[in-house]
């Protein structure tokens, strides 16, 4: 198959990271893969080189017109199957098949944001889900609130299909060493915005003891958005700063060895008010860690309680507080038998040639 994948541009975020896993796997089974962006950014340059695809970029600042240019380029392409992640990109690619097309086209929610029940925009593109092939979302959680919303679909016309996680990559390393300077280590993976809830994180450090805190060490990697929206990272030092809390967490910029990062820490966590499936957790289970989370996406399906790490039952300070204070209580013995759990999981959940196999039976037949 000719395929061609669609998103708003590369820069390190969970939905891209996807799709470049995706169109990698594509490309590793024989397949001619192009991706298609529309913003510059290219974070994952170096691995879409290594396997040799394409990289298009319709470079248009009005919206309009963009959305004409794409529609023109797809259509005038021979391609046999396309598929878009984002809403903004899901639009534009549905939008280039009207009024026919030829190609099969698959479109991917990746974010389970409870706005858009209430946002006539947000609605509007669900409504255009209409003119795909299929919809797919990485929880069943997303599927069921994008039915709520469209509930005149065709059932058969979603499906969930989680992330990828190459295993064979994200592995357990043989250096770990548990607890190192005697400290349980947290790492959280993620940009700076307000859903990802930092503020209550902060709020939950200031409340434990001043012996809780000698004991503890959150590492949150993540770029500041720069969104005149969202102060949530100047707001978030600010408070650091105000509670005297740089002993206890730091903000370091991204990385490309997050997954060194990762295997460094004793446990990995994500405090969201709202996610699609994150995946740095996702990844944190395939290193063999602990997780703590809110209780969002499909988490509670597949982070066990105590097994595999301790979910909090909303994202207030005191219930992050509630699972921290359960993490650092935990032996260096259970910490790694939760991570062993979450590893043998992963493996099952997230296999990559499952989810690129699903995948290509959509593209191909649906």
């Amino acid at each position: 198959m000719n395929i061609l994948c669609v998103i708003d541009s590369l820069v390190m975020g969970g939905a891209q990271r996807q799709l470049i896993n995706l169109a990698v796997g594509f490309k590793e089974r024989g397949h001619e893969v192009s991706v298609l962006t529309y913003h510059s950014f290219n974070f994952y340059k170096e691995s879409i080189d290594e396997m040799k695809i394409s990289i298009l970029t319709i470079k248009e600042p009005n919206y309009l017109i963009r959305l004409f240019k794409i529609r023109a380029f797809i259509r005038k392409k021979n391609y046999d199957s396309v598929l878009s992640f984002l809403e903004a990109p899901n639009f534009i690619c549905e939008f280039a098949g009207l009024p026919f097309r030829k190609w099969k086209l698959v479109v991917g929610e990746r974010s389970a944001d409870p706005g858009i029940a209430n946002s006539y925009r947000l609605k509007f593109f669900r409504y255009c889900h209409l003119f795909a092939d299929a919809v797919v979302a990485n929880s069943e959680t997303n599927i069921e609130m994008i039915q709520k919303i469209t509930p005149f679909f065709i059932k058969n016309q979603y499906h969930t299909i989680y992330n990828i996680v190459d295993t064979n990559i994200w592995k357990p390393s043989d250096n770990y060493v548990v607890r190192k300077n005697k400290k349980t280590t947290i790492v959280i993976a993620a940009g700076h915005q307000y859903s990802k809830n930092s503020r209550n994180l902060i709020e939950a450090l200031n409340q434990l003891t001043d012996i809780e805190k000698s004991l503890l060490s959150v590492k949150w990697y993540g770029s500041d958005r720069h969104d005149k929206n969202d102060s949530s990272y100047t707001e978030s030092i600010e408070l650091i700063n105000h509670y005297h809390l740089n002993d206890v967490i730091e903000f370091l910029p991204p990385t490309n060895n997050i997954a060194e990062k990762m295997n460094d820490a004793d446990c990995c966590a994500l405090f969201s008010y709202y996610e699609g499936l994150p995946n740095t957790l996702c990844e944190g289970m395939a290193l063999g860690k602990p997780i703590l989370s809110t209780k969002v996406s499909d988490l509670p399906k597949f982070v066990d309680e105590e097994l595999g790490g301790y979910l909090c039952e909303t994202p207030s300070a005191e219930s992050i507080g509630e699972v921290i204070k359960k993490i650092l209580s935990c032996s260096n013995k259970q910490l790694i038998a939760m991570g062993k759990h979450n590893r043998s999981k992963a493996i099952i959940l997230f296999d990559k040639k499952t989810i690129i196999d699903s995948y290509l039976k959509l593209l191909q037949n649906a």
